[in-house]
């Protein structure tokens, strides 16, 4: 994995040494609205983070590729991450603290992640799941080329819709 830049933020390769910093990002209330639940420790997120740090899975199927987004002042705003399968799927999520939301932060990270999984790990297909109350969410995907996927899901949710956007190869 290598460091992404974009307009106003760098994506960093997200480390176990992230941990306190995306913590404070992961307790925002208000992200909690359309996710699940807040890391449960400090520690906790340490740990996954360290795990994560192998960017594969134990069957090696899978590049788990997980970024931080830094912005110039230094701060943390959030995550974007991708698992990217053998097939040249891959499933993406992110997430930003409320206070970053509505200035293109997201757009441009995930914009900068879609072009590194195009180029170095030949994704041409991705895919995203969200709430379907979350539209804002939506409303990026769709700025961004993903539209709604018709076709049942049974691992879905009946809250959740899934998302998808093929791309071309570089």
């Amino acid at each position: 994995m290598r460091t992404l830049a974009a307009e106003g933020l760098t994506l960093e390769p997200q480390r176990a040494a992230h941990a306190e910093e995306m913590f404070a990002v992961l307790s925002d209330p208000a992200i909690y609205q359309h996710e699940r639940e807040p890391p449960a420790s400090l520690a906790w997120l340490r740990e996954r983070f360290a795990r994560l740090e192998s960017r594969r899975s134990a069957d090696r199927r899978e590049h788990w590729l997980n970024w931080v987004i830094r912005l110039t002042n230094g701060e943390l705003a959030g995550y974007v991450q991708a698992t990217v399968n053998e097939h040249g799927r891959a499933r993406i999520a992110y997430e930003l603290a409320s206070r970053y939301w509505g200035r293109g932060l997201a757009r441009r990270a995930l914009e900068a992640m879609i072009g590194e999984l195009a180029a170095s790990y030949r994704v041409h297909t991705l895919s995203a799941v969200l709430k379907r109350a979350n539209s804002r969410s939506r409303r990026l995907l769709e700025r961004l080329g993903f539209s709604a996927v018709s076709a049942e899901d049974a691992s879905l949710g009946t809250d959740e819709i899934s998302m998808e956007r093929r791309i071309a190869a570089p």
